[in-house]
């Protein structure tokens, strides 16, 4: 149902180098990229991600209540997804865990405050 999902950033060069090693390590790739934007998707036909400076030169912010979620194949990938946010200079938002029945999941936020999940149905 998703296309692809948006985050405003202040600093590019930054989070570019945040996105592409986290996201790196679920197997996407950059298959967009503009100097104000950038995309990333493991295939140009399924959901993406997109960092944007915004538009009208205003300073981006975080949304509350806010929050892109990755579905993974495996806890562990849960798990591998969280640290590597925390290593790439991410904040914890919740440790990887179980959250209900059923449901496996980590929640950290990127160098620009950008809340974001890693979760494992199953």
């Amino acid at each position: 149902m998703i296309g692809y999902a948006t985050l405003g950033t202040n600093d590019l060069a930054r989070a570019t180098t945040f996105y592409d090693a986290l996201l790196g390590t679920i197997g996407a790739k950059r298959f967009m990229e503009t100097d104000t934007f950038i995309m990333w998707a493991c295939a140009p036909d399924k959901a993406a991600l997109a960092l944007i400076k915004p538009h009208n030169g205003k300073p981006a912010t975080v949304g509350n209540g806010s929050m892109i979620a990755f579905v993974m194949d495996r806890k562990e990938k849960v798990d591998a997804l969280y640290n590597k946010a925390l290593d790439l200079g991410g904040s914890d938002e919740g440790a990887p865990g179980p959250r209900g029945d059923g449901f496996y999941a980590a929640y950290f936020r990127d160098p620009d405050g950008n809340k974001l999940n890693a979760f494992f149905m199953g």
